[in-house]
């Protein structure tokens, strides 16, 4: 208890365990992988929190022991409940499609699921479901390889998924659609294919400190083994954006790739893609620019040819399609001149016992089978936004985003991070709350029914140029209503408050009856 005021760096739960359940602590003693560390310490934490709250509820309590710490002085008349939003039809109308909303509940009191989590992965429509299980109940086969029904039927479909990305980003040809396990597959392919073949030492690279770690990491391991070096555009804290001009002042003779996000994962800023385009052009015309659009393709219109840039990298399971797909997009004479990723079947021309000649693209980066259920979900994702039409799609996640960060900025003691309000963001804020670790506040969400994400967010040094080491996240998408963000504000203060009685009581010394903190 006597730590409590350290709780942002050492979780609450943890305190928990060291405190209370002091011969549990060998949980903790796991394989030495990194993931499965955090996994079995995350789930022992939560194991412990779920315990003590049965004994202990999560009320909001303020200075005299009532529950109405940052209840508005006037809710009847509070702003929010009289909002309405232009566009929120949308949710209305596709939210059946999302089985898992309707059907998922969370803990003994079964509360409903407040899903939270989008920017991480996002559910699947019922279309893509029936997709996955039509094409393993009708058309399971091998692509590319057959003569016979099945095959046909497959890679039609297989086919038909390419035909539709390339006309979901308006790509020139259908050959510049390059399937990926994911967006971090499509990077590590710019990197390994293009990089190893183009960039030399002496060269520059530039990315920005607002990177995911698959937008980042690749360009270090690009940059150890070419000798290249590497320069790093920064934030405007005030903007809570890219520095533009700081970007503007590395740019140079010698700078051949530049990588930056079209929105960023945690700051929710929407970068201006076309300005530092036409900068990076400007510049260093040579320069190859690489697009992170994982957080943007499912959100927005994105025209490929509009934009201007090289490469183009989106994942699948962002933008309701399966987990295991995504895709490269790049101008197709670029990708011709590129060297394979990978080698084996599929992606060959001439294969004899010395040598070999290679497909283009884009079966040249496609070896052996590919991921074919995953590629047919992705292709009924996409036709299922556009049903719905990505104008409509980007008009009430603008309404959404809006409404979201409005709200959290009202709520005492939450720091948001990204741009300020009034500022166009996308759906997604990441924030921090005085005093309370943002794995703990995911925690007791949870048992709330809210899903929110927790951590880093593959983001460490983005996080380490704020001053903090993590931070929680609430990020939205089309089947997200008004009422969803006013359940998880609700459920936030009490959370708030919750601990907020803790520090009371060990100011007090009130703590008789909360025996397993003692």
């Amino acid at each position: 208890r006597k730590t409590m005021k350290f709780m942002i760096s050492i979780p609450f739960a943890a305190l928990l365990v060291v405190s209370a359940y002091p011969d549990q602590i060998s949980a903790f003693t796991v394989p030495p992988s990194s993931n499965n560390r955090i996994a079995a310490a995350t789930t022992s934490r939560s194991n412990v929190v779920r315990s003590v709250l049965e004994k202990n509820p999560v009320t909001a309590a303020s200075d005299d022991g009532s529950s109405s710490i940052q209840k508005d002085d006037d809710a009847s008349e509070a702003w929010w409940k009289h909002h309405k939003m232009e566009h929120s039809d949308l949710a209305e109308r596709i939210r059946g499609d999302f089985s898992i909303l309707q059907t998922t509940t969370i803990g003994d009191e079964k509360k409903p699921l407040i899903y939270l989590d989008s920017a991480a992965t996002s559910q699947k429509p019922k279309q893509v479901i029936d997709a996955l299980d039509e094409y393993y109940t009708k058309n399971n086969s091998n692509v590319h390889r057959g003569a016979h029904t099945l095959s046909r039927q497959a890679t039609a479909a297989y086919e038909d998924a390419r035909d539709s990305i390339q006309r979901f980003i308006n790509a020139s040809s259908r050959n510049e659609i390059v399937y990926t396990g994911g967006a971090t597959e499509a990077l590590n392919l710019v990197a390994n294919s293009y990089g190893i073949a183009n960039i030399k030492a002496g060269d520059e690279i530039v990315f920005s400190e607002m990177e995911h770690h698959a937008n980042l990491v690749p360009w270090q391991i690009l940059s150890q083994r070419t000798g290249a070096k590497l320069r790093f555009a920064k934030l405007n804290k005030e903007s809570g954006g890219l520095d533009i001009e700081q970007m503007e002042s590395l740019l140079n003779e010698n700078t051949k790739l530049v990588a930056f996000p079209h929105v960023s994962n945690v700051l929710a800023c929407i970068n201006p893609v076309k300005e530092i385009v036409a900068m990076v052009r400007s510049k260093c015309p040579d320069a190859k620019i690489v697009l992170d659009a994982c957080q943007s393709v499912p959100h927005m219109k994105v025209d490929v040819q509009d934009l201007g840039v090289d490469f183009l990298a989106a994942s699948g399971h962002k933008m309701c399609a399966p987990t295991g797909i995504g895709f490269l997009w790049g101008k197709e004479d670029l990708l011709n001149s590129m060297p394979p990723y990978q080698s084996g079947g599929e992606m060959i021309d001439h294969v004899t016992m010395e040598s070999a000649t290679y497909a283009k693209s884009p079966a040249r980066f496609e070896a052996g089978t590919p991921a074919i259920a995953q590629a047919v979900g992705l292709g009924a994702a996409i036709k299922y936004l556009e049903g719905i039409g990505m104008d409509k799609v980007e008009k009430y996640e603008h309404e959404l985003a809006e409404y979201l960060h409005k709200r959290m900025s009202e709520v005492e003691g939450v720091s948001t991070l990204g741009p300020p309000v009034g500022v166009e963001r996308a759906a997604i804020c990441a924030f921090t709350v005085d005093g309370i670790h943002p794995s703990d506040l995911s925690t007791f969400l949870d048992m709330e029914g809210v899903a929110v994400r927790a951590g880093h967010h593959c983001c460490q040094p983005l996080h380490q140029t704020l001053g903090i080491s993590h931070s929680a996240r609430a990020s939205l998408y089309i089947y997200n209503t008004k009422e969803d963000i006013d359940q998880f504000i609700e459920k936030l203060k009490s959370t708030i408050g919750f601990f907020a009685n803790l520090s009371s009581n060990e100011e007090t010394g009130a703590d008789d009856d909360f025996v397993p903190f003692i």
